[in-house]
């Protein structure tokens, strides 16, 4: 009996340690839907599509923007936004190189992508959420690319502000 006890406690704790193995094809598919959601992301700016372009972010999404006061709420950012969005088109910018990257339980999501914008080669990072069978964005950080041979002119016009 004490045996049949060990061998059952040995089993269930063996059952709990095992990892859930995530097949590629899995994260491929996940990574082609994120991909798909941040280009359409892009294009509701594009296009001045500002529901399809909040839609896309989490209820509790953070937006940082270029400028170092710039730290919106998806509320504060809407706000913002809407003026442009009013326009014909907001601003455009094309992801020209993108890396997606996963939780061990594919439920958080985070990315890096160049972009191609009208401020020249910018950074985008973020951070995205899987929720009721859907990514979110939850975090975005716009960033702008100063390439290195031009660093020291642009901290020198950043110190005459």
């Amino acid at each position: 009996m004490r045996i049949l006890f060990i061998i059952t406690i040995l089993t269930l704790f063996a059952c709990n340690t095992q990892t859930v193995s995530i097949s590629k094809e899995y994260k491929d598919k996940q990574k082609q839907s994120i991909n798909r959601l941040l280009d359409n992301w892009h294009k509701a700016a594009a296009d001045a599509d500002l529901e399809n372009y909040f839609n896309k972010m989490s209820q509790d999404a953070v937006y940082l923007g270029t400028d170092a006061s710039e730290r919106w709420t998806k509320d504060e950012f809407y706000k913002f936004c809407k003026p442009y969005f009013d326009k014909s088109s907001a601003w455009n910018f094309k992801s020209s190189n993108r890396h997606i990257y996963f939780s061990d339980d594919m439920k958080i999501a985070w990315f890096e992508e160049t972009l191609d914008t009208w401020m020249g080669k910018c950074r985008g990072s973020g951070i995205l959420v899987f929720k009721d069978y859907n990514w979110k964005i939850k975090h975005y950080n716009l960033a702008v690319a100063v390439p290195n041979d031009i660093v020291k002119d642009y901290v020198k016009l950043l110190k005459k502000n």
